[in-house]
């Protein structure tokens, strides 16, 4: 399973982009940001795109990403999955004919097929993608949310999402071998992090010792760049196994 890293800020700013994951080419994790960064190429290789939530930073580019989709000289569609509770607020709120156009009753250039199309999905359910087992698991959070588990070739990939404490999602999978999980804020703005449904790197231990087994890896994403230096020392202080900071326009294979 390929993994790169379009955004995996915790705030838009100069040199700081918002939250998405690029799996194999064709499926994004949110996406906070993507049509600015990928070619018309790569974003007509994309087909799905699952969101955890419906926070702006993690849906901002569907609109322009659609929109790209639909005025391309080969055309194509793409799915958009995500929770009941999160795909309503989509439609309500971003794609609805005032803020954006509903992509649903749009159809690509010269065809009969609609640009987009909404895809619901059941909380604790495996899902065939292509080559990828994918299922959404409930997390702590200010509004509706869900983080993905991922499954290619006997290889996990857990990714948290937006979530303060939380309890179902680290059970999720007896094995993880790379876990994307956030820390928003430093220790000392705990409170704040309870309120707003994120981590610090004191909670993330207490987090992390809920799995039945560590992960191999701990990619960090989605820290306020107001707080950067201070949560990635607090992070490195820790010495935690298999910790990486990770940054934008990376490569992974998991």
């Amino acid at each position: 399973m390929k993994l790169r890293v379009l955004g995996c800020s915790g705030a838009e700013m100069p040199g700081h982009r918002q939250t998405a994951f690029l799996i194999n080419d064709n499926m994004l994790l949110d996406a906070g940001t993507a049509a600015s960064v990928l070619d018309e190429n790569a974003q007509q290789q994309l087909k799905h795109i699952f969101i955890t939530h419906a926070h702006l930073d993690h849906v901002n580019s569907v609109p322009a990403l659609v929109d790209n989709l639909m005025l391309s000289r080969s055309p194509s569609s793409i799915k958009v999955y995500g929770l009941k509770a999160v795909l309503e607020t989509i439609r309500l709120h971003l794609l609805n004919d005032k803020v954006w156009p509903d992509f649903t009753k749009i159809h690509n250039h010269n065809t009969e097929t609609p640009v987009m199309a909404y895809v619901e999905i059941e909380e604790n359910t495996w899902m065939d993608i292509d080559k990828v087992r994918i299922k959404a698991v409930p997390v702590e959070h200010s509004i509706p949310a869900a983080g993905f588990l991922l499954e290619e070739d006997g290889r996990v990939l857990l990714y948290s999402g937006d979530t303060g404490p939380t309890e179902s999602i680290w059970n999720a999978a007896s094995q993880i071998h790379t876990a994307i999980v956030e820390v928003s804020f430093p220790s000392r703005m705990n409170d704040m992090a309870f309120k707003t449904g994120h981590l610090t790197p004191s909670l993330l231990m207490l987090e992390l010792a809920k799995m039945p087994m560590p992960p191999e890896r701990l990619f960090i994403s989605h820290i306020k760049p107001q707080y950067q230096d201070e949560v990635i020392d607090e992070l490195l202080a820790m010495k935690m196994s298999g910790l990486t900071i990770i940054k934008e326009d990376e490569v992974y294979e998991i």
